[in-house]
C-alpha cells in the first residue's frame, strides 16, 4: 500500500496514501535516510515511555521533505538528477509524501492546505537549483495504487 517512486534503483519518493491503516508502528524508510517516516496507530491505554533524544552528530547531504496534504489536490512531478521529467502523481487530502532524491515540481489542482517538514537550518536559495519543468498538457499521471 506504500508507493515507492524509483528511477534506476534510486528512491525518489515514498507516498503513504490516506487509506493506509495498520495497527502498531511502521517505519517506511531505511535507517540510513536522513529523514525518517513512520506511521503509528495504538489503542487507548498504550503507554509510550517518556524519553529524551540524545545529541547525535548527523551529516545531512540533501534536503528531504515530507508533505502532509490536509485539503485539496496537488500534482507532484518527478525528475531524475539530470532534470529530465519522469512521471507524476496526484495527492489528495490525507496523503503524505516523503521526497527523498531527484527533482520534483508541483501544480495545485484544487486549493491546497498542506504541511511541510524538512531538515534545517534553512539556507535559502543555496539549498536548491531551479529548472524549467514539464508543461501541464505533457504530464504522465500514474494512479496511486
Amino acid at each position: 500500500m506504500i508507493e515507492q517512486i524509483t528511477y534506476h534503483n534510486q528512491l525518489l519518493a515514498l507516498i503513504v496514501p490516506k487509506k493506509f491503516d495498520q495497527p502498531g508502528i511502521h517505519f517506511f524508510t531505511p535507517n540510513e535516510l536522513s529523514q525518517q517516516l513512520a506511521y503509528m496507530r495504538h489503542p487507548i491505554g498504550k503507554v509510550i515511555e517518556p524519553h529524551v533524544h540524545n545529541p547525535v552528530l548527523r551529516k545531512v547531504q540533501y534536503t528531504q521533505e515530507v508533505l502532509f496534504i490536509k485539503r485539496g489536490k496537488l500534482r507532484v512531478d518527478f525528475y531524475n538528477d539530470q532534470q529530465q521529467y519522469l512521471e507524476s502523481r496526484v495527492l489528495e487530502a490525507g496523503d503524505v509524501i516523503l521526497l527523498v532524491t531527484g527533482g520534483h515540481g508541483f501544480e495545485v489542482l484544487e486549493e491546497i492546505e498542506m504541511l511541510e517538514v524538512k531538515q534545517g537550518p534553512y539556507v535559502g536559495e543555496q539549498d536548491k537549483t531551479r529548472f524549467s519543468g514539464i508543461a501541464s498538457e505533457q504530464v504522465k499521471i500514474v494512479e496511486l495504487s
